[in-house]
């Protein structure tokens, strides 16, 4: 039989209020320590204020609030992903480099996306 955390006993309700706080710590950690985290969220935050008021289509607002949100998801997995890298060990190995570099890298393609996205539908409003 596989090993099983303790963090896995807990089932029903009592499990999704802990997933609910756990989350809630994720988000005070990232918030806490990660400087970008801190420039997406207020990014994010006057993206979505900017979002509401234009007079675009519900849909297209709802396209430039969510790849705010995407790129805000990515960057918490990149978060995640080197502190476990920096947990295994902070002496430097190409893996772990290559670890931090590619989940970097996804936060690099989101932002793209987003800026793509915000761009289009501006354009498509205002300039054609």
């Amino acid at each position: 039989m596989q090993p099983v955390s303790k963090f896995k006993s807990k089932s029903g309700l009592k499990r999704i209020f802990s997933a609910f706080f756990y989350s809630l710590d994720g988000l005070k950690a990232a918030w806490s320590h990660e400087h970008a985290f801190r420039q997406e969220v207020t990014l994010f935050i006057c993206g979505t204020m900017a979002a509401i008021v234009m007079p675009v289509f519900l849909i297209e607002k709802l396209m430039l609030i969510g790849v705010l949100l995407l790129v805000l998801i990515v960057e918490l997995m990149n978060s995640a992903i080197e502190a476990v890298v920096d947990r295994v060990s902070l002496e430097y190995h190409p893996l772990s480099k290559n670890a931090k570099d590619i989940g970097s890298a996804a936060v690099l393609l989101t932002c793209v996306l987003a800026a793509a996205t915000w761009v289009t539908i501006l354009a498509d409003h205002f300039y054609l």
